[in-house]
């Protein structure tokens, strides 16, 4: 498939269905913030196609650096900060301590991450992805300590499936950065947008079939 805004807008209403169905699944309120992530997955995508429209002058300069902002500062700020709460509050007591270091880890790389972003950001167009461009203390180091903050909370649950999303995730931005690095940011949150339906088949399934969602729509 040709990456692009038309790309983004068909990912982000398939995610954020998925979004809408976990969420309906969800039957204790500490499943919310998991069941939610899709949710945040599908309208990032949307942003992104604001993103590609921006770059391609179809929408004011102004929106576009709006949307550019948004896009980071949910890539690289919101979601490794997201991950440990989220699968820490589905985990029994005696797992949480493990998911306090990813959280402790995930507030180190948001703040890294804060720091880079003040000094600017941009985006450009090259080839099926957009390019960003932050400059990032120490960017190897950085970028695997992101890995870990936003893959391992997910490698690390007790629930199978959750371990498959994190698995799933961890060999999306290998084959990625293999391919291009410089594709990572874009086309990896579209593989984690994707790999968000092993979130709900976690919620559906551990319901079983007879589950009454806990939310009409």
């Amino acid at each position: 498939m040709c990456f692009s805004a038309e790309a983004d807008l068909v990912a982000g209403v398939v995610v954020t269905g998925l979004g809408i169905d976990a969420v309906r699944h969800a039957d204790r309120r500490r499943e919310l913030p998991l069941a939610a992530l899709p949710l945040l997955l599908g309208a990032h995508q949307f942003i992104e196609a604001f993103v590609w429209w921006g770059l391609d002058g179809d929408v004011a300069y102004r929106l576009g650096r709006v949307a550019i902002w948004a896009y980071l500062v949910i890539a690289l700020v919101v979601l490794p900060l997201y991950a440990a709460p989220a699968v820490g509050a589905v985990e029994p007591k005696d797992r949480r301590r493990r998911m306090a270091l990813f959280g402790a880890l995930g507030v180190a790389v948001a703040a890294i991450m804060v720091a880079g972003m003040a000094g600017g950001v941009s985006a450009e167009i090259e080839g099926r992805h957009v390019r960003y461009g932050v400059d990032i203390w120490q960017a190897d180091l950085t970028v695997l300590l992101y890995v870990a903050a936003t893959c391992g909370p997910f490698l690390a649950a007790g629930q199978r499936r959750l371990v498959w999303f994190g698995a799933a995730n961890l060999l999306g931005v290998a084959v990625i950065a293999w391919i291009d690095e410089t594709a990572v940011v874009s086309l990896w949150c579209l593989w984690a947008a994707l790999a968000s339906g092993a979130i709900v088949a976690n919620l559906r399934l551990d319901r079983g079939a007879d589950h009454t969602p806990r939310v009409a729509i």
